[in-house]
């Protein structure tokens, strides 16, 4: 007789698939709250203790940890010493496995204490999922309820599952087990303090097949490392809209990733190519996103907007005078959203998380061959350093600190200009700092008057001091650290300018 061995977490269908199997010859074993659920439906099913002639130990963490167990699911039916060993253990072979696992990632998450998240570290599980998919030659193992119908098909057409979708669900088997073992290693990584580990496994899930990827030729998916923030794109809401593409999620990420940095006011971050293109702080987010526009209103076509604060009638009217890809907010008035509705391609993403500090987190970056990794840049350059003679003033100061945050998300090299709390000019992905300088005056015109720069590297020569002078810009603000920053200084005080170091780079490749 054949057998199969139920042992899951996520019960959903297996009454009926087990019902199925007895109808086709398969005497069904069982474990726990699996038995409890089989028996109650109606199944015909025994104890793993009646198989084993063990019984469970250790408050349940023992029960099919048990040679006749493993033996019955690694049982090679062509080898005569496997059939020797079987014999003399006494045990059976055992032909399908069902099996999910305890739900370690979702106790990890739920801020449960570490008791309780130890506990769902499966054991069984993970051996008896292994060993059916080492043996697929053989063994029919399902760690996905929704293959319960696939398999009933095959059994009922062929008597038995055929090798290639034996092997199929092998695959998927190792592909949760490694998942299930990548959570648990960051689990212990988090505990211990571990930010790069010598061998490192993310738990990347699915989310999403694409259209395309960045270039129509190119295929794209979307997968998630969903770790609890509720700010990521992967866990935003589509409110309507088409379904996102690659470079929607690219410039969707960077654009939240923007908006966070402005949390303490109304904010609009107006993104293209992952560049911001404009960006407005204010008391309301109308007129935050009224100053966005301003900066740039050529490029924020067919870009992304982000906010961080919720979006109402009177700023949706004025969004959808333009066509954009992505709005991005924490949430949206009705009246809002009716608004939308009249551009049905729209996509329109509500991310609760988005007007929270980011603290914290990984950048990583996959070249061919390897995986590079850094903390994410979440420093605040609040404590400058005024190395000229000349003073900013309170509204100038302010100013440097919002510039400050926008260049951090531009493009190296690169400047920005800013005057009221909001980007009149931006210079990005220079090869040539004065070049970036140049095309952010270009872009600020009569605007530059009166406006403060901020600069994500060191000035390694004067110039750029001298231009931006020229142009009537007040006060900068860059790292430092030039062997030639004497001669900025000095320019900056023969000009009247006011120049103050932050001490920290924000490039940005």
């Amino acid at each position: 007789m054949k057998h199969a061995l139920f042992s899951c977490y996520f019960k959903d269908g297996i009454e009926n698939f087990a019902k199925e199997l007895e109808e086709n010859g398969y005497k069904i074993i069982s474990t726990g709250g699996t038995l409890k659920a089989l028996e109650k439906a109606g199944v015909n099913v025994s104890d793993v203790s009646e198989f084993t002639g063990f019984h469970d130990m250790l408050g349940g963490r023992v029960k099919t940890l048990h040679p006749k167990i493993h033996a019955g699911i690694l049982y090679r039916r062509e080898k005569p010493e496997d059939v020797k060993e079987i014999k003399e253990l006494g045990t059976q072979p055992i032909d399908i496995v069902v099996n999910n696992l305890y739900p370690f990632k979702d106790t990890y998450l739920s801020g449960a204490s570490d008791d309780n998240i130890i506990e769902k570290i499966d054991i069984g599980g993970p051996s008896m999922i292994r060993a059916a998919a080492k043996n697929f030659k053989y063994t029919t193992i399902i760690t996905d309820n929704a293959d319960f119908e696939r398999v009933i098909a095959e059994i009922k057409e062929n008597g038995n599952t055929t090798l290639e979708t034996r092997r199929d669900l092998a695959r998927k088997a190792f592909m949760l087990t490694a998942y299930y073992d990548a959570w648990i290693a960051k689990y212990f990584n988090e505990k211990c303090g571990v930010e790069f580990p010598d061998e490192i496994t993310l738990p990347l899930k699915k989310i999403s097949e694409l259209r395309y990827g960045e270039n129509p030729h190119q295929r794209g998916f979307a997968y998630t490392l969903y770790n609890g923030d509720e700010s990521g794109i992967g866990e935003a809401k589509q409110c309507q809209g088409k379904e996102l593409s690659y470079n929607n999620y690219n410039d969707a990420s960077a654009t939240i990733e923007m908006v966070k940095l402005f949390y303490k006011k109304p904010t609009c971050v107006a993104v293209k190519h992952t560049n911001p293109c404009g960006i407005g702080e204010a008391d309301t987010i109308h007129e935050a996103y009224l100053k966005a526009y301003a900066c740039d209103d050529q490029s924020i076509f067919g870009g992304i907007v982000g906010f961080n604060r919720e979006v109402d009638k009177a700023t949706a009217e004025e969004l959808v005078k333009i066509f954009l890809e992505v709005i991005i907010a924490p949430s949206y008035t009705k009246e809002a959203l009716e608004v939308f509705e009249k551009k049905k391609n729209l996509r329109v993403l509500e991310v609760p998380g988005i007007s929270e500090v980011r603290k914290g987190g990984l950048d990583m970056k996959v070249l061919p061959g390897t995986v590079i990794m850094q903390d994410h840049d979440d420093k605040e350059d609040c404590k400058l350093n005024v190395v000229s003679k000349a003073h900013p003033t309170d509204g100038e100061l302010e100013d440097l600190i919002f510039a400050l945050k926008a260049v951090k998300f531009a493009k190296s090299n690169a400047v920005v200009l800013a005057k009221d709390g909001a980007t009149v000019g931006i210079g990005l992905g220079n090869v040539n700092r004065f070049f970036a300088v140049q095309a952010a005056l270009k872009q600020a015109g009569d605007k530059a008057k009166g406006a403060v720069l901020a600069s994500d590297g060191f000035f390694p020569f004067d110039d750029c001091i001298k231009l931006l002078a020229e142009n009537g810009v007040k006060a900068i603000v860059e790292p430092g650290g030039s062997i030639k920053d004497e001669l900025s200084i000095k320019a900056a005080d023969e000009l009247g300018v006011s120049l103050l170091f932050s001490g920290t780079r924000h490039f940005k490749h």
